[in-house]
């Protein structure tokens, strides 16, 4: 965006652009978001930033009234794509690795990664970790009843003082602050997250609502909740849709606050609240040439694990949406069988079951089998095409895993067979000059159907 722009979207507050840009005020000392309802600063006290951290950096403080903190993310295709964003994207999940480690695991040496990320975001990742980690604190500061100490661990500080230097020196405001004395201790934390408008919560209701796996998963008029379960920890959430607000009001249970970061990312990355439907949709249009309308505001449905989307496409595969549905129904219900909550099965479990219970071809058994063994034995790694060398898992199983359980935003399940008769029924249009959204374009041919 230019600054003409930036000046336009500040002026009108428009949410749209919310997280976008962070707008400082040189008179006051204070960043906030372009949606800030606070009255509006004359140009000339005026300086724009790409990210908020920049803006810390310069010396500004964050608006404890619009909270830049629990502005929606930047969407991951502003920008170059570069081993920096990936980088980035690893670290906002709250993976707080040190650069060695972030290195090996992008296939970079430290040097380069370092170079790379000053390069593209003007700090070190030493930098934007602490940054990344404060700003998270301060949100659980001013929206949950966590002590303060919590706060600092579920942030990833191992003491309470380098957790108080460090939140001085990024963001220039003491926690003391924000919260002089702790409130009191709850087992349900309540926490508001944002999204950009146009939001089409009628459509993802409706895909959600015909996968539904009660239990597991919740649904009202107006919210959707699920458990989740890993090696680290457990819980669940409900998150309430507040229209008029743009976003969600969510309650979070979890045992082991340490990994509460990375739920939260989970989280919006599920409800898809980072997308810039606006931008989507005019390049989707763009590229179309009218061969058919686009549903506003719609997002991808996301699933909780690529593990979890690899089971449900397997057990989908060459089945109707119903079929599919009982499928996995009865999946969950048989590792249930002698629990009070339900969790969707562990890959463990799953890698050493007979499967005795599916009426299914022995092959597709074995295939569930295989794929919940190799996720069992590289329950970190994300190179979803790996799977490609397991007998029994084709292309369209894993562009589906990485469609949902990734929420990648540049899939087309071209051999879906529900997108084949959308294609037909809408006509000849190139579909690669719909990249990077041809996610976005699989979900908009479903609605056609």
């Amino acid at each position: 965006m230019t600054s003409q722009q930036w000046r336009t979207a500040r002026q009108s507050r428009d949410a749209r652009f919310d997280g976008v840009f962070f707008v400082a005020v040189k008179s006051t000392g204070i960043y906030c978001r372009p949606i800030c309802p606070a009255p509006t600063a004359q140009e000339k006290n005026v300086e724009y930033y790409q990210y908020a951290h920049l803006a810390a950096q310069d010396g500004f403080r964050p608006c404890i009234r619009c909270r830049p903190d629990s502005a929606p993310n930047s969407p991951a295709w502003l920008g170059t794509k570069t081993t920096a964003l990936r980088a980035k994207q690893l670290i906002d999940k709250g993976e707080a690795y040190d650069c060695e480690v972030l290195a090996d695991r992008l296939g970079v040496s430290s040097r380069y990664l370092r170079r790379l990320f000053n390069q593209h975001f003007g700090l070190s990742i030493t930098q934007y970790r602490l940054f990344n980690q404060c700003n998270f604190a301060k949100q659980l500061l001013q929206e949950t009843d966590l002590s303060v100490a919590d706060i600092a661990f579920a942030s990833g500080f191992n003491s309470i003082r380098r957790f108080n230097d460090a939140f001085l020196k990024q963001l220039n405001i003491a926690p003391s602050k924000l919260r002089k004395t702790d409130k009191k201790p709850s087992a349900t934390l309540n926490l508001t997250l944002a999204f950009r408008p146009p939001y089409n919560w009628q459509a993802l209701h409706g895909f959600l609502q015909r996968r539904l796996i009660k239990g597991l998963e919740w649904l009202s008029e107006t919210s959707y909740g699920r458990t989740f379960k890993d090696s680290h920890c457990q819980g669940q959430f409900t998150a309430q849709f507040v229209e008029q607000k743009n976003h969600f009001k969510v309650t979070i249970d979890i045992d082991n606050t340490r990994y509460l970061q990375q739920v939260i990312h989970n989280i919006r990355r599920v409800l898809d609240l980072d997308a810039d439907t606006h931008t989507i949709e005019a390049h989707l249009n763009a590229e179309l040439n009218n061969a058919m309308p686009l549903t506003q505001g719609l997002r991808l449905p996301g699933i909780w694990s690529d593990f979890e989307a690899g089971i449900r496409a397997v057990l989908g595969q060459q089945v109707s949406v119903t079929a599919a549905h009982n499928l996995v129904t009865k999946l969950v219900a048989e590792f249930n069988q002698a629990c009070d909550t339900v969790f969707f099965p562990s890959p463990e479990w799953l890698a050493n079951s007979e499967l005795s219970f599916f009426k299914m071809p022995q092959s597709r058994k074995d295939a569930l089998n295989r794929l919940s063994e190799y996720c069992h034995q590289h329950p970190d790694n994300q190179k979803l095409d790996n799977w490609l060398s397991l007998k029994g898992i084709g292309p369209w199983t894993v562009n589906y895993a990485k469609l949902r359980g990734q929420s990648n935003p540049d899939i087309l399940l071209a051999g879906d067979l529900g997108i084949k008769k959308a294609l037909a029924e809408v006509g000849e249009f190139d579909s690669e000059r719909c990249a990077p959204f041809r996610s976005y374009l699989t979900f908009q041919l479903w609605q056609q159907l």
